[in-house]
């Protein structure tokens, strides 16, 4: 059992007889002078809160608690504004004025810092933080002031000591952004986190030492891989080699904290720096990678910096599992994937505060500025359904984009990072020249997240001494920049020759650093010291059980009458005093009807069925998108409103003691991060069906990012299995063409290899066993449902009970809502979707009988040998035709009908296959009603005469 870091100090410390005085004049010293008392103490009391509710220790820490209370009424008797008409002297009006001095420093001093280790960075002059400017001139700095809530340990000192403080701690290397944070709290924590310390703690030898050396892997790996691999891309780390320090006490100080779990998303810059220095990738394996060797045994494989990698290290809370997430090039989509995975670790562990598993993102600070699902990942950060407790982020800021130098070419805000703060986060500029006022920064961000579980952004400074890969030339562009970066030693030489200076290490030291690292290059070892050679299998999920099945595999999706009709009256329970909406109300009397066979089941009835069937079957489900509670449509209401008092009630939720989890979240309004998270929570949770519902089919438009790059390709590019089911509400009703198409023809373009399931149910059953076959069979692939709209209370769209406990998904419907002889039919009609329900109806209309139509409900992986079966029973067929609404240019035409023409070919072999459908055109549908008929009339005709 791991001891926590006040425990291992008591143990090892004289103070286990008792001496508490000792204690009392540790905390005193920590209260005036953080930097006079020991690096591990100072640590400790950092971590304790400030004021009421100290953690419970082996030890009574009433000393430590009365000197929190006392620093407490010291800061709140410390008025910062007094009134000015009580303003009575000179010395006192000045002293308003060094008070305004000191809060335009909190406010502005970043913009003075010292952040580019370049020095090339134009800086604005800020006006108000001249003594000038606030009536104070140098002849006031030898004069005594109170400090009033500066956290500098004293109440008074004199202004140039108030001056030369806030400078170290604002304008230095160090720039923090939070006054624009409006909890008081979170605030205060940041200036008295800063202040104390002057944003400059004094760390000691061995800190510093293992500093040099993660400075010195950072550097030696870029060296290595220049000389043994010159000119091949790696998006090299250099100019940026501080990351690797600031990671390895992020993750040190979060398993501390007690995380078991982190997950990490970054692009290229760094990535293989990250993967050998800090998760302990085996660089002989990062070899044969530069050298193309295959590895994976099938698939398409992918570059090596866009690869994940998973692995476990020791840290001072026990072992902690690190998964680096799979990213393609699209820089920040990973950040939403990485927050879905870090959801759905903390539902397993049901760690609802996020202190088990903490997500880190790591930007680039062109993409940061420029890419809006930045901002959509911030804008989920504290939502009910997709908070993780908050984010760390990181960007490594090389100011300079892919060849853009020019801030008014690359953004319109001042910093890459003001996106940040529009969900208040701190924010923290550090020149990364400064490996010391990293830590110390990464320290504080940490901190933050574990006190207050929001997001914190840190804004590496540094540059890119090589171009955006190493084989542009960049002078190119930035002629003045590589002037200055040819001269520049590197990171880990200023640092190493500081500590050198300063009698920490001596060359010889340094030296001894270098070589052994890339000794340990040479023999291809792990260079990871933490690094856990027998990992912890606890920590990871088992995928075993869905690895090796065929999209044929069987599954039963039927459940017992008996079983459905009790799920169904449990259903029906609603709270006492619970009064639901007029409307809904009458949905919900039919759905008793339909429990007790009474009446036809329709399409909400049989999915709310089928979550309630999994859960009693014990899998969990979670399912989202912009108005899932209720549905788009009005069909679900899995979420009930109570009409008295607004209360909720989720009868899916209330199925039995201890039931799997029902999650239902209505998003807000964003498609492209939603269905980012939603692949990331079901690329970690094979257990759960994962459901994510478009408003309108046509609106997933918005995602197509994630749907190319991960959800049809990851499988291919990564081995990346997942689950995740997607309904897009699909269907021509004259609603424009906005609203009628969800692009089935992009998903069928997308299928090869048994990617994905592409689905279009046109019955109540069909939608029931679709849903449960999902979960049931041992498959683990991505589907994309076309779900109806109009079909939802169409009169013939209905099932019956004893069709959802007994059936099962069929891929191909065939004749079972007429009597059709099949030695009558000369034609059949294919098709999909809801025009099956218009060739219906003039089928019956008309009374004709020789017509067959069949339904094709799975249009990937295409079922041949399925269709084949149905066709064969018709011998004496003339023609054949395939029917869609969809123009012909979409739909399932162009990309399915080589599958339907291999079937013919078997079947009926003298046969042309015919289509019946809307002319190509450029827009999904017709925006006026009156088109919309015709063109639906027509190609129902055509499709019964061409």
């Amino acid at each position: 059992m791991h001891e926590s870091t006040m425990e291992q100090l008591w143990r090892t410390s004289h103070l286990a007889g008792g001496n508490f005085a000792y204690v009392e004049q540790l905390y005193e010293t920590y209260l005036t002078d953080p930097n006079g008392i020991p690096q591990a103490w100072r640590e400790y009391f950092d971590k304790l809160p400030k004021e009421e509710g100290l953690p419970s220790q082996d030890v009574p820490h009433s000393v430590i608690k009365e000197q929190f209370l006392k620093l407490s009424r010291r800061r709140a008797a410390a008025v910062e504004a007094s009134p000015t008409s009580l303003v009575s002297t000179e010395h006192e009006r000045k002293q308003v004025k060094v008070l305004q001095l000191i809060n335009t420093y909190r406010f502005r001093g970043h913009q003075k810092a010292k952040l580019d280790p370049l020095n090339l960075m134009v800086r604005e002059h800020v006006a108000d933080m001249e003594l000038e400017y606030h009536g104070l001139t140098k002849a006031d700095l030898d004069t005594v002031f109170q400090t009033g809530s500066l956290c500098f340990g004293v109440e008074t000192m004199t202004f140039g000591e108030i001056i030369r403080g806030l400078e170290f701690t604002y304008c230095d290397t160090v720039g923090a952004e939070y006054m624009h944070i409006v909890n008081t709290e979170e605030k205060r924590w940041v200036q008295q986190r800063l202040e104390s310390v002057r944003s400059h703690p004094v760390y000691e030898k061995e800190r510093r030492y293992h500093l040099l050396e993660r400075l010195s892997a950072a550097e030696g790996l870029e060296k290595y891989l220049s000389s043994r691999y010159p000119g091949t891309k790696r998006f090299g780390l250099e100019g940026g080699e501080s990351l690797i320090p600031l990671l390895d006490e992020l993750i040190q100080r979060a398993g501390s904290y007690g995380a078991k779990e982190i997950v990490i998303g970054m692009a290229h810059r760094g990535r293989l720096n990250v993967l050998v220095n800090t998760l302990g990738k085996n660089p002989k394996a990062l070899f044969d990678e530069f050298e193309g060797k295959r590895l994976l045994d099938e698939g398409s494989g992918d570059v090596k910096y866009h690869q994940g990698f998973s692995s476990n290290v020791l840290t001072p809370g026990g072992e902690v599992h690190l998964a680096l997430a799979f990213n393609p090039s699209h820089l920040e989509i990973v950040s939403p994937v990485v927050e879905g995975s870090v959801r759905a670790r903390q539902d397993r562990r049901d760690d609802t505060a996020g202190d088990a598993v903490v997500p880190v993102i790591m930007h680039g600070d062109a993409a940061f500025a420029g890419q809006g699902v930045v901002m959509e990942t911030f804008q989920m950060s504290q939502t009910r359904g997709y908070g993780v407790g908050g984010t760390v982020h990181i960007i490594i800021n090389n100011q300079v984009g892919f060849t853009t130098h020019r801030r008014e070419d690359a953004r319109s805000t001042e910093y890459c990072t003001d996106v940040a703060k529009m969900v208040q986060a701190p924010i923290f500029h550090v020149n990364g020249d400064d490996p010391e006022a990293v830590l110390f920064v990464t320290q504080v961000a940490m901190d933050y997240r574990n006190t207050f579980k929001k997001d914190v952004v840190i804004d590496l400074l540094c540059y890119r001494r090589r171009g955006h890969n190493e084989a542009d030339e960049p002078s190119a562009t930035q002629p003045l920049m590589y002037q200055c970066i040819k001269s520049l030693p590197t990171t880990r030489q200023i640092y190493a020759q500081r500590l050198i200076n300063e009698g920490v290490i001596t060359e010889e030291e340094s030296a001894r650093l270098e070589n052994e690292y890339r000794d340990l290059l040479d023999k291809g070892d792990h260079v990871v010291k933490s690094l856990v050679k027998e990992p912890n299998k606890e920590l990871f999920v088992d995928w075993s059980p869905y690895l090796g099945h065929q999209w044929t595999a069987k599954c039963k999706t039927g459940i017992s009458l008996k079983t459905l009709q009790k799920l169904g009256r449990k259903m029906d329970v609603l709270p006492d005093g619970f009064v639901p909406q007029r409307q809904v109300s009458k949905i919900l009397e039919d759905r008793k009807k339909m429990t007790q066979s009474a009446m036809p089941v329709n399409w909400g009835y049989a999915e709310v069925m089928a979550y309630a069937t999994l859960l009693h079957e014990g899998h969990s489900i979670r399912l989202t998108g912009q108005d899932v509670g209720r549905g788009t449509f009005s069909h679900r209401h899995a979420v009930l409103h109570n009409q008295k008092d607004g209360g909720l009630h989720i009868p899916l939720q209330h199925l039995a003691e201890g039931q799997p989890v029902f999650d239902i979240y209505d998003s807000y309004l964003s498609e492209e991060a939603v269905l980012a998270f939603e692949y990331g929570y079901a690329t970690t949770n094979p257990k759960t069906l994962v459901i994510w519902e478009a408003q309108f089919g046509d609106f997933a438009n918005g995602a197509q990012v994630v749907i190319d790059q991960f959800i049809t390709s990851g499988e291919h590019k990564w081995g990346r299995l997942c689950g995740l089911t997607m309904l897009l509400p699909h269907g021509y009703e004259g609603q424009g063409p906005e609203h009628s198409s969800a692009r089935l023809e992009r998903y069928l373009q997308l299928c090869a290899e048994h990617n994905i399931q592409v689905c279009v149910p046109t019955t109540p059953a069909q939608v029931f066993h679709m849903l449960r076959r999902q979960v049931k069979r041992p498959l683990r692939k991505p589907l994309v449902a076309m779900s109806p709209k109009s079909l939802l209370r169409h009169k013939d769209a209905v099932s019956t009970v004893e069709e959802l406990a007994e059936g099962h998904f069929y891929t191909v419907l065939g004749e079972i809502d007429d009597h059709i002889d099949p030695k009558q039919v000369r034609r059949v009609i294919m098709c999909s979707g809801k025009v099956y329900y218009d060739l219906l109806d003039k089928r019956r209309n008309e009374n004709i009988q020789d017509v067959a139509i069949i339904r094709i409900e799975q249009l990937y992986p295409f079922p041949e040998d399925d269709l084949e079966e149905v066709l064969s029973a018709y011998k004496k067929l003339t023609n054949i035709v395939w029917c869609q609404e969809e123009p012909m240019n979409q739909g399932a035409w162009y990309c399915s009908q080589h599958h339907m023409r291999n079937v013919l070919a078997k079947t009926h072999p003298k046969l042309y296959l015919e289509y019946a459908g809307r002319p190509g055109s450029a827009a999904p549908a017709a925006g006026y009603g009156h088109v919309h008929a015709e063109e639906q009339a027509k190609l129902v005709n055509d499709a019964f005469t061409i």
